[in-house]
């Protein structure tokens, strides 16, 4: 699923006031993190990551990994932080309930 820039616009707003729970580190991106990743995103839906200095990867570079990992998507990626999204698949369960596309309803 491509998220429209509307939806993207109203994610990154809701990252601004999340705490970065996932670091890439030297190790860069491996079973644990991606493991650590998937748990997060099933719990929350949203997540903001960070990029250490000690590591090889850029945060694009970490987001764009993760992303075909955990299969999310991409929110934003700025400096050395980044956000990623992925729909909870039970509808009941799902936290954020993103802005439907004019265009397409048509």
């Amino acid at each position: 699923m491509e998220l429209t820039s509307k939806q993207r616009a109203q994610l990154r707003g809701m990252a601004s006031t999340l705490d970065t729970i996932v670091h890439v580190g030297k190790d860069g991106i491996g079973e644990n993190l991606i493991k650590q990743v998937n748990d997060a995103l099933e719990a929350r839906e949203l997540i903001k990551g960070r990029v250490l200095e000690n590591s090889m990867l850029t945060a694009r570079e970490a987001a764009e990994e993760l992303k075909v990992a955990a299969r999310c998507e991409v929110v934003q990626v700025i400096g050395s932080k980044f956000v990623l999204y992925r729909m909870q698949h039970d509808k009941v369960k799902r936290k954020i309930e993103l802005v439907k596309d004019r265009k397409k309803s048509v």
